[in-house]
């Protein structure tokens, strides 16, 4: 666990040192702005078309050689993209493909590695996992952003794409020294006698079963998701939080350099304690050891609240004492729901359902900022941030209640009939 995790500081730094600069790139490559937000768009797309392919092909491949592959082919990408870049070579199109290819990738990358990292430890202890990894994302974004600009600075934009490619590279060398706890359980068998899929002959023996297994994968991962309402409420709290909060890159940086009158120093100050507040979050997070989804919706509520008073900040330095703790219940919420969601299901499903995660999260971080900015239009900054903090607070109370309703619904049990009792008891 020690080796995977400082695998992941590299591949973090690595990772933000590129998306520091890839915004640029773009824009020195087609001089348009929404060529960037296309470039993106384009990224993402993968993940909500074959999103639950990639987490199907996770359950079914073997884990450490699927993570390993992802991350050297993830690595060839940056490689390519860095020699195009310092050759003058990389077009608009080459890069909408190198873009969709990076984002195809990482429909199996993801779940792959998140799974991986879960398997090096006990049960007991993935809260704990999951908590480092958190951590070690944020210091890697920290990390990656101040060395991209030495990069850049010093030997060009292709460098951090390089960099990049040697951060992946570095990780596929770790995985096949790690060694996991134990091996992920796998589904039953069905006996010749017991039913196969809707539809299928029984008794095809175990080929005709793994042929309807693999026809089934995607859809038993979507229908389990379906059926769990503890994780369709997981999915409601963080799509609602992403779209009305989160986005603080956009409606922070109004608000600071607009109705605060402050610079970009001011909310480059605001960036930095939104970091520190997403490390304590991730080590309070790791101290988790049973979350649950009323967890992630309180402390999910807490930010908004909190969110909403940020909206109404009078001065910057009030802002900073808001923003602190905001971070940290978003930190300590996302960590909650991220081991909620890689512990409920059962071992064999939750690739699947990682899949049908990022469709899902693919769906709302490309609504969320386009509905964000319109509320921003019509609301302003101060109205955005309020009325969002407040949905996101209202949502997660109307859930509270609605399932507060339902466990305190009685069930009506049929009185026993007086003479059967003699016959039970009799048979009994």
């Amino acid at each position: 666990m020690r080796w995977w995790s400082v695998a992941n500081l590299v591949s973090n730094a690595g990772t933000w040192m590129q998306l520091t600069v890839q915004n640029l790139l773009v824009l020195q490559i087609t001089g348009s702005a929404a060529a960037t937000g296309l470039s993106l768009s384009v990224q993402a797309a993968p993940g909500l078309l074959v999103g639950m392919a990639g987490g199907a092909a996770v359950d079914r491949w073997p884990r450490k050689l699927t993570a390993a592959v992802s991350q050297a082919l993830l690595g060839l990408v940056a490689f390519t993209t860095a020699f195009l870049v310092a050759t003058d070579r990389l077009g608009l199109g080459v890069l909408m493909a190198l873009a969709a290819v990076t984002g195809l990738i990482a429909t199996v990358d993801g779940p792959a590695c998140a799974l991986l990292g879960n398997d090096l430890v006990r049960t007991e202890d993935v809260p704990s996992a999951i908590g480092v990894g958190s951590l070690v994302h944020n210091a890697g974004r920290l990390a990656g952003a101040g060395l991209a600009g030495v990069a850049v600075a010093f030997l060009g934009t292709a460098s951090a794409y390089a960099a990049n490619g040697l951060s992946f590279l570095f990780v596929a060398a770790v995985i096949p020294f790690l060694r996991p706890v134990g091996e992920p359980a796998r589904p039953p068998e069905r006996t010749a006698a017991e039913p196969g899929p809707a539809g299928a002959p029984e008794g095809r023996g175990r080929e005709g079963r793994e042929r309807d297994a693999a026809g089934m994968t995607v859809r038993e991962g979507l229908a389990f998701f379906a059926r769990r309402p503890r994780l369709v409420g997981l999915a409601v709290v963080c799509g609602v939080s992403a779209v009305f909060g989160r986005n603080y890159g956009l409606t922070l940086a109004v608000l600071v350099t607009g109705p605060l009158a402050g610079g970009a120093g001011a909310f480059g100050t605001v960036s930095t304690v939104l970091a520190v507040g997403g490390i304590v979050g991730a080590v309070l997070g790791a101290r988790l050891r049973r979350p649950s989804v009323r967890l992630v919706g309180t402390l999910a509520a807490a930010g908004g609240l909190l969110q909403a008073a940020a909206g109404l900040s009078p001065s910057p330095a009030v802002l900073l004492v808001l923003v602190l703790p905001m971070a940290v219940a978003e930190s300590v919420s996302d960590t909650a729901g991220t081991t909620v969601l890689q512990t409920d299901p059962p071992p064999h499903l939750r690739g699947r359902v990682l899949g049908v995660w990022s469709t899902v999260r693919t769906v709302w971080s490309l609504a969320g900022p386009p509905a964000l900015g319109l509320l921003m239009e019509l609301a302003g900054a101060r109205g955005a941030l309020v009325a969002g903090g407040l949905v996101i607070a209202g949502v997660v109370l109307a859930g509270r209640l609605a399932h507060g309703r339902r466990a305190a619904a009685p069930v009506l049990l049929a009185p026993e009939p007086a003479a059967v009792r003699p016959a039970l008891g009799t048979a009994a």
